[in-house]
């Protein structure tokens, strides 16, 4: 098939497809002499693939990693692919609920408790850790799971509660500037905080600020406490990183 088949077909762009020729990411079996590319059933499989893996919030980057790798199998991929697919139904499920719910609050026809209104937002599972574990090593990753196992169920609840308490701060100091002294304040108790739950060095507490921006996942979810909050974490963390190194 023709790229601009392709595209139709797969309800992407033509740019989309060149993009990711460009990377390195789905190559075109074919060629022609005038510069056309042709694209095989093969490749339209792989396609597939890489856009199951993009409707999951997966960097590019990291995709072309995953399925250039000798040991990656499709068929291991696909299991995951809709084991994870189930797992975001049931959260979007819950989330339109609650939005509904909150809808109806507002104009007085229903009464919403605190409770009711966070009902579908679950911050508690990592479904970054394998990120982590590839950027940092298992160790860190393995200590802070191990952390966070032998807590109990309230201590959990207390922590997490922490947690969204320093993100409400970072959030009204967003508009300021990240080497502030109330922001690096701020961000010192979010150090503090992770390296409860893990090992982090100022080089992995730098990186994962970084990661804040770059991956759009974590983006979206602690930029629900503030828009650009994100960006001003990453900003925040390097200057607290930068400043500390001997």
């Amino acid at each position: 098939m023709m790229v601009k088949e392709v595209a139709e077909l797969a309800g992407i762009s033509v740019r989309t497809l060149h993009h990711y020729d460009e990377i390195g990411l789905l190559c075109p079996s074919q060629t022609t002499e005038a510069g056309y590319r042709i694209y095989s059933d093969e490749d339209l499989t792989q396609l597939q693939q890489i856009l199951f893996f993009r409707e999951l919030d997966f960097p590019l980057k990291q995709i072309r990693e995953i399925v250039s790798r000798p040991e990656f199998k499709r068929q291991e991929a696909m299991e995951l692919h809709h084991k994870l697919l189930l797992e975001k139904r049931v959260r979007l499920e819950r989330m339109i609920e609650t939005l509904e719910k909150t809808m109806k609050h507002e104009k007085g026809e229903i009464r919403m408790t605190n409770q009711d209104k966070f009902a579908g937002f679950d911050f508690s599972s990592n479904p970054y850790e394998q990120e982590a574990r590839e950027r940092w090593g298992d160790q860190a990753v393995d200590d802070s799971n191990d952390r966070l196992n032998k807590m109990s169920p309230k201590e959990q609840g207390q922590l997490g509660e922490e947690m969204n308490a320093i993100y409400r701060k970072l959030a009204q100091l967003r508009y300021g500037s990240p080497a502030s002294d109330e922001a690096q304040q701020a961000i010192g108790e979010w150090f503090q905080m992770l390296n409860r739950m893990g090992n982090y060095s100022l080089e992995a507490f730098k990186g994962l600020g970084q990661m804040y921006v770059d991956d759009k996942r974590f983006t979206r979810n602690i930029d629900q406490f503030g828009e650009g909050l994100a960006a001003f974490m990453r900003d925040a963390m390097a200057e607290y990183a930068d400043s500390r190194r001997v």
